[in-house]
Protein backbone atom coordinates (compact mmCIF):
# COMPACT_ATOMS: atom_id res chain seq x y z
CA UNK A 1 0.00 0.00 0.00
CA UNK A 2 0.92 3.25 -0.78
CA UNK A 3 2.24 5.51 2.26
CA UNK A 4 -0.67 7.59 3.99
CA UNK A 5 1.73 10.64 4.64
CA UNK A 6 3.79 12.59 1.36
CA UNK A 7 6.40 14.99 1.33
CA UNK A 8 4.07 17.54 3.25
CA UNK A 9 1.27 15.96 5.58
CA UNK A 10 -1.50 13.68 4.49
CA UNK A 11 -3.43 15.38 1.63
CA UNK A 12 -6.03 15.03 -1.30
CA UNK A 13 -10.15 16.08 -1.94
CA UNK A 14 -11.59 16.67 1.13
CA UNK A 15 -14.28 14.15 2.42
CA UNK A 16 -12.99 11.87 0.03
CA UNK A 17 -9.52 10.72 1.13
CA UNK A 18 -9.19 13.30 3.63
CA UNK A 19 -12.42 12.59 5.64
CA UNK A 20 -13.48 13.49 9.12
CA UNK A 21 -12.56 10.03 10.14
CA UNK A 22 -9.20 10.11 9.06
CA UNK A 23 -8.77 13.47 10.71
CA UNK A 24 -10.02 11.68 13.82
CA UNK A 25 -7.82 8.97 13.89
CA UNK A 26 -4.86 10.31 12.78
CA UNK A 27 -4.82 12.60 15.85
CA UNK A 28 -5.39 10.17 18.08
CA UNK A 29 -2.60 7.89 16.75
CA UNK A 30 -0.49 11.25 16.89
CA UNK A 31 -1.08 12.15 20.69
CA UNK A 32 -0.56 7.87 21.57
CA UNK A 33 2.57 7.85 19.60
CA UNK A 34 4.22 11.45 20.75
CA UNK A 35 3.36 10.29 24.29
CA UNK A 36 4.64 6.89 24.28
CA UNK A 37 7.96 9.11 22.73
CA UNK A 38 8.00 10.74 25.65
CA UNK A 39 7.14 14.03 24.35
CA UNK A 40 4.48 14.72 27.28
CA UNK A 41 6.49 13.33 30.35
CA UNK A 42 5.82 15.19 33.47
CA UNK A 43 3.13 17.47 32.32
CA UNK A 44 -0.29 17.63 30.63
CA UNK A 45 0.00 17.88 26.89
CA UNK A 46 -1.16 20.76 24.56
CA UNK A 47 -1.69 21.11 20.97
CA UNK A 48 -2.28 23.59 18.56
CA UNK A 49 -4.45 23.58 15.66
CA UNK A 50 -4.77 26.11 12.75
CA UNK A 51 -6.35 25.83 9.05
CA UNK A 52 -6.55 27.70 5.81
CA UNK A 53 -9.87 29.05 4.84
CA UNK A 54 -11.47 26.25 2.56
CA UNK A 55 -15.08 25.47 3.47
CA UNK A 56 -13.46 21.67 4.57
CA UNK A 57 -11.37 22.87 6.72
CA UNK A 58 -14.21 23.51 9.14
CA UNK A 59 -15.29 19.95 9.83
CA UNK A 60 -11.57 19.07 9.57
CA UNK A 61 -10.87 21.12 12.59
CA UNK A 62 -13.77 19.57 14.50
CA UNK A 63 -12.27 16.25 13.85
CA UNK A 64 -9.04 16.67 14.65
CA UNK A 65 -10.30 18.72 18.19
CA UNK A 66 -12.08 15.84 18.73
CA UNK A 67 -9.79 13.26 18.22
CA UNK A 68 -6.72 14.94 20.23
CA UNK A 69 -9.17 16.01 23.58
CA UNK A 70 -10.97 12.55 23.76
CA UNK A 71 -7.10 11.19 23.75
CA UNK A 72 -6.34 13.32 26.56
CA UNK A 73 -4.46 16.68 24.77
CA UNK A 74 -5.73 20.17 25.61
CA UNK A 75 -6.33 21.86 22.48
CA UNK A 76 -6.42 25.40 21.36
CA UNK A 77 -7.88 26.71 17.98
CA UNK A 78 -6.00 29.34 15.99
CA UNK A 79 -8.58 29.71 13.42
CA UNK A 80 -7.19 30.50 9.74
CA UNK A 81 -3.63 31.83 9.54
CA UNK A 82 -0.78 30.42 7.56
CA UNK A 83 0.93 27.66 7.92
CA UNK A 84 4.21 29.41 9.22
CA UNK A 85 2.22 30.80 12.01
CA UNK A 86 0.79 27.25 13.13
CA UNK A 87 4.66 26.64 13.71
CA UNK A 88 5.46 29.87 15.50
CA UNK A 89 2.48 29.59 17.81
CA UNK A 90 3.35 26.09 18.39
CA UNK A 91 6.87 27.62 20.20
CA UNK A 92 5.27 30.93 21.89
CA UNK A 93 2.39 28.70 23.55
CA UNK A 94 4.65 26.37 24.54
CA UNK A 95 2.49 23.58 22.89
CA UNK A 96 3.88 19.84 22.44
CA UNK A 97 2.73 19.67 18.88
CA UNK A 98 0.76 21.80 16.23
CA UNK A 99 -1.40 21.06 13.40
CA UNK A 100 -2.63 22.88 10.11
CA UNK A 101 -5.19 21.73 8.36
CA UNK A 102 -4.41 22.76 4.32
CA UNK A 103 -3.74 21.97 1.09
CA UNK A 104 -1.22 24.83 0.25
CA UNK A 105 -1.24 25.72 -3.16
CA UNK A 106 -3.73 23.16 -4.46
CA UNK A 107 -7.56 24.03 -5.24
CA UNK A 108 -10.08 24.49 -2.85
CA UNK A 109 -11.33 21.06 -2.78
CA UNK A 110 -8.13 19.55 -1.89
CA UNK A 111 -7.13 19.82 1.93
CA UNK A 112 -4.14 18.16 4.21
CA UNK A 113 -3.13 17.52 7.23
CA UNK A 114 0.14 18.09 8.68
CA UNK A 115 1.94 17.81 11.82
CA UNK A 116 4.61 19.74 13.52
CA UNK A 117 6.47 18.57 16.56
CA UNK A 118 7.53 20.65 19.54
CA UNK A 119 9.63 23.39 18.49
CA UNK A 120 7.57 24.12 15.51
CA UNK A 121 9.66 21.39 13.27
CA UNK A 122 7.63 19.12 10.97
CA UNK A 123 7.63 15.70 12.25
CA UNK A 124 10.31 12.99 11.16
CA UNK A 125 9.47 10.07 8.49
CA UNK A 126 9.63 7.38 11.23
CA UNK A 127 7.18 8.90 13.28
CA UNK A 128 4.73 9.74 10.61
CA UNK A 129 4.91 6.14 9.54
CA UNK A 130 4.57 5.28 13.41
CA UNK A 131 1.55 7.02 13.07
CA UNK A 132 0.33 5.62 10.45
CA UNK A 133 0.65 2.06 12.00
CA UNK A 134 -1.46 3.62 14.87
CA UNK A 135 -4.64 3.99 13.20
CA UNK A 136 -7.82 2.32 14.47
CA UNK A 137 -6.30 0.83 16.85
CA UNK A 138 -8.24 -0.22 20.02
CA UNK A 139 -6.84 1.85 23.04
CA UNK A 140 -7.98 2.24 26.21
CA UNK A 141 -9.68 5.98 26.60
CA UNK A 142 -9.63 9.08 29.38
CA UNK A 143 -12.73 9.97 31.05
CA UNK A 144 -13.48 12.44 33.20
CA UNK A 145 -10.52 14.93 34.43
CA UNK A 146 -8.11 12.97 31.59
CA UNK A 147 -10.06 14.35 28.93
CA UNK A 148 -8.60 17.38 26.99
CA UNK A 149 -10.15 20.85 26.94
CA UNK A 150 -11.06 22.92 23.43
CA UNK A 151 -10.45 26.30 23.85
CA UNK A 152 -9.83 29.64 21.22
CA UNK A 153 -6.81 32.10 20.33
CA UNK A 154 -8.59 34.96 19.26
CA UNK A 155 -5.64 36.87 18.79
CA UNK A 156 -3.05 34.71 16.99
CA UNK A 157 -2.96 36.82 14.06
CA UNK A 158 -1.94 39.75 15.81
CA UNK A 159 0.57 37.97 17.88
CA UNK A 160 2.03 36.67 14.57
CA UNK A 161 2.05 40.30 13.03
CA UNK A 162 3.81 41.34 15.96
CA UNK A 163 6.41 38.53 15.56
CA UNK A 164 7.27 39.16 12.24
CA UNK A 165 7.24 43.24 12.42
CA UNK A 166 9.91 42.80 15.27
CA UNK A 167 12.43 40.59 12.86
CA UNK A 168 12.34 43.65 9.88
CA UNK A 169 15.87 45.71 10.06
CA UNK A 170 13.84 48.79 8.52
CA UNK A 171 10.86 50.27 7.66
CA UNK A 172 9.24 50.21 4.23
CA UNK A 173 8.31 53.38 4.22
CA UNK A 174 7.57 54.83 0.27
CA UNK A 175 6.99 51.66 -1.07
CA UNK A 176 3.90 51.04 -3.06
CA UNK A 177 2.98 47.33 -3.77
CA UNK A 178 0.28 45.07 -4.69
CA UNK A 179 -0.44 42.33 -2.46
CA UNK A 180 -2.32 38.91 -4.05
CA UNK A 181 -2.74 36.55 -0.54
CA UNK A 182 -4.84 33.84 -3.12
CA UNK A 183 -7.84 34.07 -0.89
CA UNK A 184 -5.80 32.03 1.34
CA UNK A 185 -4.64 31.99 4.90
CA UNK A 186 -2.22 35.25 4.83
CA UNK A 187 -5.33 37.53 4.03
CA UNK A 188 -5.37 39.54 7.30
CA UNK A 189 -1.90 38.96 8.23
CA UNK A 190 0.34 40.10 5.55
CA UNK A 191 -1.40 43.42 4.42
CA UNK A 192 -1.41 44.18 8.19
CA UNK A 193 2.05 43.56 8.59
CA UNK A 194 2.90 45.19 5.28
CA UNK A 195 0.82 48.52 6.78
CA UNK A 196 2.49 48.37 10.12
CA UNK A 197 6.02 48.92 8.73
CA UNK A 198 4.55 52.08 6.64
CA UNK A 199 4.05 49.88 3.08
CA UNK A 200 1.33 51.18 1.12
CA UNK A 201 -0.75 48.17 -0.02
CA UNK A 202 -3.12 47.57 -2.29
CA UNK A 203 -4.48 43.99 -2.14
CA UNK A 204 -6.16 41.51 -4.61
CA UNK A 205 -7.43 38.20 -3.90
CA UNK A 206 -7.89 38.94 -0.44
CA UNK A 207 -11.72 37.85 0.02
CA UNK A 208 -12.10 34.01 0.99
CA UNK A 209 -15.02 32.65 1.14
CA UNK A 210 -13.64 29.42 1.45
CA UNK A 211 -14.18 27.92 -2.42
CA UNK A 212 -11.85 30.52 -4.10
CA UNK A 213 -8.65 29.86 -2.84
CA UNK A 214 -6.14 29.86 -5.23
CA UNK A 215 -8.21 30.52 -7.79
CA UNK A 216 -6.49 32.40 -10.78
CA UNK A 217 -4.53 34.25 -7.99
CA UNK A 218 -1.58 33.65 -6.14
CA UNK A 219 2.01 32.70 -6.87
CA UNK A 220 0.67 29.95 -8.91
CA UNK A 221 -1.21 31.96 -11.17
CA UNK A 222 1.01 35.07 -11.15
CA UNK A 223 -1.49 36.96 -14.43
CA UNK A 224 -4.05 38.92 -12.21
CA UNK A 225 -1.04 40.25 -9.97
CA UNK A 226 1.13 41.24 -13.33
CA UNK A 227 -1.96 43.36 -14.10
CA UNK A 228 -2.84 44.90 -11.14
CA UNK A 229 1.08 46.19 -10.82
CA UNK A 230 0.80 47.78 -14.26
CA UNK A 231 -2.63 49.25 -13.64
CA UNK A 232 -1.69 50.77 -10.53
CA UNK A 233 1.76 51.67 -11.34
CA UNK A 234 2.88 50.15 -8.51
CA UNK A 235 6.64 49.87 -7.44
CA UNK A 236 6.43 45.80 -7.20
CA UNK A 237 3.75 43.58 -6.18
CA UNK A 238 4.10 40.17 -4.21
CA UNK A 239 1.97 36.79 -4.20
CA UNK A 240 1.72 33.86 -1.49
CA UNK A 241 -0.28 30.90 -2.34
CA UNK A 242 -2.92 29.35 -0.19
CA UNK A 243 -0.92 28.64 3.36
CA UNK A 244 1.69 31.44 2.42
CA UNK A 245 4.48 29.22 2.80
CA UNK A 246 5.75 30.61 -0.75
CA UNK A 247 6.21 34.17 -2.03
CA UNK A 248 6.50 35.13 -5.34
CA UNK A 249 7.14 38.43 -6.88
CA UNK A 250 6.69 40.76 -9.74
CA UNK A 251 8.50 43.95 -10.48
CA UNK A 252 7.28 47.35 -11.14
CA UNK A 253 7.45 46.06 -15.61
CA UNK A 254 5.34 42.69 -14.38
CA UNK A 255 8.44 40.58 -15.04
CA UNK A 256 8.38 37.48 -12.69
CA UNK A 257 10.58 37.43 -9.79
CA UNK A 258 10.67 34.05 -8.47
CA UNK A 259 12.58 32.35 -5.60
CA UNK A 260 15.93 32.04 -7.10
CA UNK A 261 16.09 35.89 -7.41
CA UNK A 262 14.39 35.99 -3.93
CA UNK A 263 17.01 34.22 -2.01
CA UNK A 264 20.19 35.83 -3.90
CA UNK A 265 18.78 39.27 -2.79
CA UNK A 266 17.94 38.17 0.46
CA UNK A 267 21.55 35.99 0.99
CA UNK A 268 23.48 39.56 -0.57
CA UNK A 269 21.19 41.66 1.95
CA UNK A 270 21.91 38.78 5.14
CA UNK A 271 25.91 39.06 4.10
CA UNK A 272 26.18 43.16 4.11
CA UNK A 273 24.77 42.93 7.06
CA UNK A 274 27.40 39.57 8.34
CA UNK A 275 24.04 37.49 8.92
CA UNK A 276 24.78 35.13 6.42
CA UNK A 277 26.13 31.88 8.63
CA UNK A 278 29.11 30.28 6.73
CA UNK A 279 28.30 32.52 3.75
CA UNK A 280 26.01 29.72 2.61
CA UNK A 281 22.92 29.49 0.89
CA UNK A 282 20.63 25.86 0.59
CA UNK A 283 18.74 25.17 -2.60
CA UNK A 284 17.41 22.01 -4.14
CA UNK A 285 19.39 20.56 -7.59
CA UNK A 286 16.26 22.39 -9.19
CA UNK A 287 17.80 25.96 -8.62
CA UNK A 288 18.46 27.55 -11.90
CA UNK A 289 22.24 27.48 -12.84
CA UNK A 290 22.24 31.20 -12.70
CA UNK A 291 21.71 31.12 -8.83
CA UNK A 292 24.68 29.22 -8.33
CA UNK A 293 26.96 31.01 -10.94
CA UNK A 294 25.60 34.38 -8.91
CA UNK A 295 26.11 33.45 -5.56
CA UNK A 296 29.88 32.02 -6.07
CA UNK A 297 30.62 35.69 -8.44
CA UNK A 298 29.48 37.30 -4.75
CA UNK A 299 31.78 34.97 -3.10
CA UNK A 300 29.35 32.53 -1.32
CA UNK A 301 28.87 29.22 -1.28
CA UNK A 302 25.62 27.27 -2.43
CA UNK A 303 24.55 23.77 -0.76
CA UNK A 304 21.92 21.30 -2.77
CA UNK A 305 20.34 18.88 -1.85
CA UNK A 306 17.19 16.86 -3.03
CA UNK A 307 13.57 18.70 -3.81
CA UNK A 308 11.57 19.53 -1.72
CA UNK A 309 11.71 22.15 1.56
CA UNK A 310 11.96 19.51 3.99
CA UNK A 311 15.33 18.83 3.03
CA UNK A 312 16.55 22.12 2.33
CA UNK A 313 15.76 22.51 6.11
CA UNK A 314 17.55 19.51 7.04
CA UNK A 315 20.89 20.77 5.13
CA UNK A 316 20.54 23.88 7.25
CA UNK A 317 20.05 22.61 10.21
CA UNK A 318 23.04 20.18 9.78
CA UNK A 319 25.70 23.14 8.56
CA UNK A 320 24.15 25.82 11.04
CA UNK A 321 22.75 27.58 7.74
CA UNK A 322 20.43 30.62 8.04
CA UNK A 323 19.08 31.00 4.36
CA UNK A 324 17.67 28.37 2.18
CA UNK A 325 14.62 27.63 -0.07
CA UNK A 326 13.27 26.37 -3.86
CA UNK A 327 12.83 28.01 -6.64
CA UNK A 328 9.25 28.13 -6.41
CA UNK A 329 9.67 30.54 -3.76
CA UNK A 330 8.97 28.30 -0.12
CA UNK A 331 11.83 30.64 1.35
CA UNK A 332 13.46 29.43 4.73
CA UNK A 333 14.96 32.09 7.20
CA UNK A 334 15.90 29.86 10.18
CA UNK A 335 16.80 32.55 12.27
CA UNK A 336 13.71 33.80 12.35
CA UNK A 337 11.12 30.99 11.14
CA UNK A 338 11.87 26.89 11.79
CA UNK A 339 9.62 26.57 7.96
CA UNK A 340 9.12 28.18 5.21
CA UNK A 341 7.56 31.57 5.81
CA UNK A 342 6.15 33.89 2.86
CA UNK A 343 4.68 36.52 4.78
CA UNK A 344 8.56 36.67 6.48
CA UNK A 345 10.54 36.30 3.45
CA UNK A 346 8.25 39.55 1.42
CA UNK A 347 8.58 41.59 4.68
CA UNK A 348 12.44 41.03 4.39
CA UNK A 349 12.61 41.26 0.82
CA UNK A 350 10.51 44.75 0.57
CA UNK A 351 12.86 45.59 3.36
CA UNK A 352 15.72 45.00 1.42
CA UNK A 353 13.85 47.34 -1.60
CA UNK A 354 12.77 50.05 0.81
CA UNK A 355 16.63 50.59 2.43
CA UNK A 356 18.74 49.83 -0.88
CA UNK A 357 16.54 52.52 -2.49
CA UNK A 358 16.78 50.34 -6.12
CA UNK A 359 13.65 49.03 -7.85
CA UNK A 360 13.29 45.10 -7.83
CA UNK A 361 14.12 44.54 -11.21
CA UNK A 362 17.77 46.08 -10.76
CA UNK A 363 18.16 43.86 -6.99
CA UNK A 364 16.59 40.64 -9.32
CA UNK A 365 19.38 41.62 -12.46
CA UNK A 366 21.80 40.12 -9.59
CA UNK A 367 21.45 37.02 -11.18
CA UNK A 368 20.88 36.25 -14.70
CA UNK A 369 18.68 33.17 -15.15
CA UNK A 370 19.62 30.52 -18.07
CA UNK A 371 17.04 29.53 -19.93
CA UNK A 372 15.58 26.26 -18.40
CA UNK A 373 13.40 23.35 -19.87
CA UNK A 374 11.61 20.67 -18.68
CA UNK A 375 10.06 17.31 -20.12
CA UNK A 376 8.39 14.89 -18.24
CA UNK A 377 9.01 11.61 -20.29
CA UNK A 378 6.10 9.22 -18.67
CA UNK A 379 5.34 5.43 -19.10
CA UNK A 380 8.97 4.51 -18.26
CA UNK A 381 10.72 2.16 -16.37
CA UNK A 382 12.32 5.04 -13.98
CA UNK A 383 13.62 2.17 -11.54
CA UNK A 384 16.08 1.63 -14.67
CA UNK A 385 17.19 5.04 -14.89
CA UNK A 386 20.81 5.13 -12.75
CA UNK A 387 21.85 2.05 -14.17
CA UNK A 388 21.36 2.88 -18.45
CA UNK A 389 24.73 3.49 -19.85
CA UNK A 390 23.29 4.48 -22.68
CA UNK A 391 21.51 7.41 -20.95
CA UNK A 392 24.91 7.88 -18.59
CA UNK A 393 26.36 8.43 -22.70
CA UNK A 394 23.89 10.61 -24.07
CA UNK A 395 23.97 13.22 -20.32
CA UNK A 396 28.00 13.49 -21.01
CA UNK A 397 27.26 14.18 -24.64
CA UNK A 398 25.15 16.96 -23.35
CA UNK A 399 27.01 18.28 -20.65
CA UNK A 400 29.84 18.12 -23.41
CA UNK A 401 28.19 20.78 -25.36
CA UNK A 402 26.65 22.78 -22.57
CA UNK A 403 30.31 23.86 -21.17
CA UNK A 404 30.20 25.43 -17.85
CA UNK A 405 27.31 27.32 -18.31
CA UNK A 406 24.53 24.55 -18.79
CA UNK A 407 23.46 21.88 -17.13
CA UNK A 408 21.16 18.67 -17.24
CA UNK A 409 19.49 16.86 -15.01
CA UNK A 410 17.04 13.60 -15.08
CA UNK A 411 15.26 12.83 -12.28
CA UNK A 412 12.47 10.21 -11.63
CA UNK A 413 9.36 11.44 -10.20
CA UNK A 414 9.10 10.12 -6.78
CA UNK A 415 5.05 10.04 -7.03
CA UNK A 416 4.50 8.73 -11.06
CA UNK A 417 6.13 6.59 -13.75
CA UNK A 418 8.08 9.37 -15.22
CA UNK A 419 11.09 10.83 -15.60
CA UNK A 420 12.35 14.80 -15.71
CA UNK A 421 14.59 15.68 -18.19
CA UNK A 422 15.68 19.23 -17.02
CA UNK A 423 18.09 21.23 -19.38
CA UNK A 424 19.74 24.63 -18.51
CA UNK A 425 21.49 26.57 -21.78
CA UNK A 426 23.15 29.82 -22.72
CA UNK A 427 19.93 30.17 -25.08
CA UNK A 428 15.95 29.00 -25.18
CA UNK A 429 16.62 27.21 -28.42
CA UNK A 430 20.12 25.50 -27.32
CA UNK A 431 18.06 24.22 -23.96
CA UNK A 432 14.82 22.87 -26.06
CA UNK A 433 16.97 20.96 -28.98
CA UNK A 434 19.09 19.19 -26.12
CA UNK A 435 15.79 18.67 -23.67
CA UNK A 436 13.66 16.92 -26.52
CA UNK A 437 17.16 14.89 -27.68
CA UNK A 438 17.32 13.81 -23.86
CA UNK A 439 13.68 12.58 -23.69
CA UNK A 440 14.07 10.40 -26.58
CA UNK A 441 16.80 9.03 -25.85
CA UNK A 442 15.45 8.48 -21.98
CA UNK A 443 12.13 6.75 -23.75
CA UNK A 444 14.55 4.58 -25.89
CA UNK A 445 16.86 3.44 -23.24
CA UNK A 446 13.88 2.92 -20.59
CA UNK A 447 11.35 1.57 -22.79
CA UNK A 448 13.53 -0.51 -24.35
CA UNK A 449 14.80 -1.70 -21.21
CA UNK A 450 11.50 -2.81 -19.34
CA UNK A 451 10.05 -4.42 -22.63
CA UNK A 452 13.29 -6.82 -22.58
Amino acid sequence: MARLFGTDGVRGTANREVTAELALDLSVAAAHVLAERGDFAGHRPKAVIGRDPRASGEFLEAAVAAGLASAGVDVVRLGVLPTPAVAYLAISLGADFGVMLSASHNPAPDNGIKFFARGGLKLADEVEDAIEARLGEPWQRPVGAGIGRITDLPDGVERYVDYLVATVPNRLDGLRLVLDTAHGAAAAAAPAALRRLGAEVVTIGDAPDGNNINHECGSTHLEALRAAVLEQGADLGVAHDGDADRILAVDHTGEVVDGDQIMAILALSLRERDALASDTVVATVMANLGFKIAMERAGLKVVQTAVGDRYVLEAMREGGFVLGGEQSGHIIMQEYATTGDGVLAGLHLLARVAESGKPLAELAAVMRKLPQVMVNVKDVDKSLLAASVELAAAVTEAEAELGANGRVLLRPSGTEPLVRVMVEAQTQDQAEQIAHRLAEAVRSALTVAEAA
